[in-house]
């Protein structure tokens, strides 16, 4: 049966250095959760936490209703797969699956059909006697999913679990631990500092910068409406553009980058300083499309197949790239009109928030 996790006030520190700041976060039962964000943002000290890894600092910890501050991490009903497989080297792939079931006093007969299910879910019937040496980076990352499967726990804990592995890889083993969520209905909260994969993964998504939440949604929410600058430069792929600008006189009006935008909603006073963001795929250079956003001369275009990446300056020298559809010829050099949507534009105040 899945299990809920509310954290309520959750602090961290390390002396004087507070690292989590008074997090407050509901994940429902069976909901995949990724808490995403930079490098040192805190959130594998959080998943620590969760996991009884790390002592809590203040606030509270409950799962399923109970208190878990002071319950050892062994007795939360847990399990984690880490960064680095972890595995047992001069073991077969079937007695690290076996192990810590046997070191908790599993007889034989129950051991054996956990394994083997564990293997099915997986695909790695085939590889049960080889050992970790023998197996590939995805293999081995199988085998690691395979060992929190055997214990059958409420909550499972992934810490980047991918970064070890190439950028193929990477793909096809998002794909595995989506399904195999769909296939236990287990709660799992995932941690990662690649958005992609918190996009492509989550029920929910968790941002997290310097020991903070930034904001807490769906994916598309995230996307679509991005609560500051921070969250709108850190979820998408190619990352949004921001170009300075300030209010018109008409308080709809933005001017930046030499054109003045009529965005048709009210922003507050004229004359106030702001950022305009849009994302490269919702800029077009299609006659008869949006309104036009700026003359932009082309620095460098890369051919990607399915699309054309588009990098270019406008006339005040402020980058903006463009995702264009399709094999685009786009001349280096030349200067195109970038067109937007209004419906598709943001504008964040001096303060980083969404206006």
């Amino acid at each position: 049966m899945a299990t809920d996790v509310v954290l309520r006030e959750i602090s961290k520190a390390y002396g004087e250095m507070k690292v989590i700041h008074g997090i407050d976060l509901r994940i429902e039962p069976g909901e995949f959760a990724v808490f995403v964000g930079p490098s040192g943002c805190g959130k594998s000290t959080l998943l620590r936490m969760i996991a009884g890894l790390e002592p809590i600092t203040a606030g509270e910890l409950l799962i399923d209703g109970d208190r878990m501050n002071d319950v050892p991490a062994a007795k939360r009903g847990i399990a984690m797969v880490f960064q680095s497989y972890a595995l047992y080297p001069h073991m077969s792939v079937y007695k690290n699956l076996a192990f810590g079931l046997e070191t908790a006093g599993l007889k034989k007969a129950e051991i054996e059909p956990r394994v083997q299910r564990a293997a099915e879910i997986l695909r790695i019937e085939p590889l049960l006697q080889r050992k970790p040496k023998q197996l590939s980076g995805g293999q081995r990352q199988r085998v690691a999913i395979g060992r929190a499967i055997v214990r059958e726990p409420r909550i499972f804990l992934f810490d980047e679990p991918l970064s070890n592995l190439d950028a193929e890889l990477r793909v096809q083993m998002r794909v595995e631990i989506a399904k195999l969520h769909n296939d236990l209905g287990n709660t799992m909260i995932y941690v990662t500092h690649d958005q992609v994969e918190a996009m492509t993964m989550a029920d929910k998504i968790v941002v997290l910068n310097a020991g903070r939440i930034e904001q807490v949604g769906a994916p598309l929410e995230l996307y679509n409406a991005p609560r500051n600058k921070f969250v709108a430069g850190f979820i998408g792929s190619p990352k949004m553009n921001f170009l300075t600008g300030r209010i018109a006189s008409a308080g709809a009006h933005i001017e930046t980058a030499g054109t003045t935008i009529d965005l048709q909603r009210k922003f507050g006073a004229a004359g106030e300083p702001v950022t305009f963001g849009v994302r490269p795929e919702h800029i077009t250079v299609a006659e008869g499309t949006g309104i036009k956003l700026a003359d932009v001369r082309v620095d460098l275009v890369e051919q990607l197949g399915g699309s054309t990446m588009v990098y270019a300056s406008t006339a005040d020298g402020q980058p903006v790239a463009l995702a264009l559809e399709g094999q685009q010829s786009v001349p280096v050099g030349a200067t195109i009109t970038a067109r937007v949507d209004p419906a598709d534009c943001h504008v964040f105040g001096a303060d980083g928030r969404a206006l």
